[in-house]
């Protein structure tokens, strides 16, 4: 498949050549949750056309940034999954999601919130300087959907679903706790007093919660 070419010896322009595309960087943001059935990428990219999302995933496993295996019986599907390679996006991305982020304050009509999206947040905003030397494992359900974010040894792995063994769970009860808690617009008591927000566990990784993932 042909790819733009920027005719500079350049870095940055080689890495444009590779993922600068229109939805490539969303393709490989929801590859970083691990590997994705086509249907799975469908769904965390509801405005795709299908035809680009198939161009998409062809450039990334001829760039050699995604790959595509069979799953063994009884699945019967095939998975799209980054290379190590690919896999060294995650900082470029992080630091493009930073930046992006001092834009958002609601979400702008039409505009989807997605598991993955989500997911990509909590990246985001994620302080290491706060987790240096811990662990920790937290679950958040937001209704629809349920993350796990497990911090060792001060490194972050974030996932859809739920935690094996999270050592706190929050579950969105009503309006965007989470995204408050986060953003500093209420505090740990008071998402608890308003209601919007049930904890299961140790109550005090609550605070913790918020000084480790903070726009």
């Amino acid at each position: 498949m042909a790819t733009r070419e920027y005719g500079q010896f350049c870095g940055l322009a080689r890495a444009m050549e590779m993922v600068g595309e229109r939805w490539a960087m969303l393709v490989v943001r929801d590859l970083l949750n691990g590997p994705r059935r086509y249907t799975d990428l469908r769904r965390g990219l509801p405005a795709i056309p299908t035809n680009i999302l198939s161009s998409r995933l062809k450039q990334l496993e001829e760039a050699g940034l995604a790959t595509r295996r069979a799953l063994p019986h009884p699945e019967r599907a095939v998975v799209y999954e980054l290379t190590d390679y690919g896999r060294d996006l995650e900082p470029a991305l992080v630091a493009l999601g930073r930046w992006g982020a001092r834009t958002m304050t609601e979400p702008r009509p039409g505009e989807a919130i997605t598991a993955e999206a989500v997911a990509m947040s909590f990246r985001t905003a994620f302080r290491p300087e706060a987790a240096r030397g811990a662990t920790t494992g937290f679950e958040v359900r937001m209704g629809d959907f349920t993350l796990r974010l497990q911090i060792t040894d001060g490194a972050l792995t974030v996932g859809l679903g739920e935690h094996p063994a999270p050592d706190l769970v929050l579950e969105r009860l009503s309006g965007h706790p989470v995204r408050e808690l986060m953003s500093g617009t209420r505090t740990p008591a008071d998402v608890l007093a308003e209601g919007t927000l049930r904890t299961q566990g140790d109550p005090a990784l609550l605070d913790r919660f918020t000084e480790l993932f903070r726009f």
